[in-house]
């Protein structure tokens, strides 16, 4: 199976290059920071707090995440329904880093991670995909931009949505987050020693994923299996 893990922080593009990516090589994409985003919805909806534990492990039994496509896109479905578009307001982006700092949350999604990666050719992005989720996966990359990138991009991608936040406070969101996910007990966010690190502040989205295509190529080269 081909196994491609990309994790960085949020707001590097991790989502948007590995499914460019995927598409380029004929795999499936899958977003892992969708599932906890898709687990935060429910617990919100639910009128929990997506920071307890105690409000939201026993939700976990009633949630059943789904993906199916529709043209080029994998549409995520929660318990049936279409939740692609809620998943995306910007408060969900904290909410998430809140369910994701819960153990028994991430063990129920990375089991199911690691079910679709024995299975499948994927792309799989998110924070701990190299280091705890597919540790051997042949082919890993950490992806990252500065802080201030990263909040100007969200912006504008906000913006294209009809969603005008301050970018002050959308740049503190990310720094807060960045602490949250590099600072968690369980399974944080790093660069492990065997991954690329691509720093993507000056690069155009055409040139990372040129630059993750190239290393691909090289890494097969390197053990003479060809692409």
């Amino acid at each position: 199976m081909i196994n491609i893990a990309i994790d960085g922080p949020s707001g590097a593009g991790k989502s948007t290059i590995s499914k460019i990516v995927a598409a380029k090589l004929g795999i499936t994409y899958l977003d892992t920071g969708a599932m906890y985003r898709a687990v935060a919805l429910y617990a919100v909806n639910a009128g929990k707090d997506p920071s307890s534990s105690e409000d939201v492990v026993p939700l976990l039994a009633d949630i059943e995440i789904s993906y199916k496509k529709s043209g080029e896109d994998n549409i995520i479905c929660l318990n049936g329904i279409d939740v692609s578009q809620d998943i995306r307001r910007h408060e969900m982006s904290k909410y998430a880093s809140e369910v994701s700092k819960i153990p028994q949350v991430r063990m129920f999604l990375v089991e199911m991670q690691r079910n679709i990666a024995r299975n499948s050719d994927v792309v799989l992005d998110g924070r701990d995909i190299s280091s705890f989720v597919l540790p051997d996966a042949k082919y890993k990359f950490y992806l990252t931009a500065s802080a201030e990138e990263r909040a100007a991009r969200r912006c504008r991608e906000l913006a294209d949505k009809g969603q005008i936040v301050p970018y002050e406070r959308i740049l503190q969101d990310i720094l807060d987050r960045d602490y949250n996910d590099m600072h968690r007990d369980f399974a944080p966010l790093v660069k492990t020693d065997d991954a690329i690190e691509i720093d993507s502040s000056s690069m155009t989205l055409e040139q990372v994923v040129d630059a993750v295509l190239s290393h691909i190529e090289r890494i097969d080269e390197g053990n003479g299996t060809g692409q």
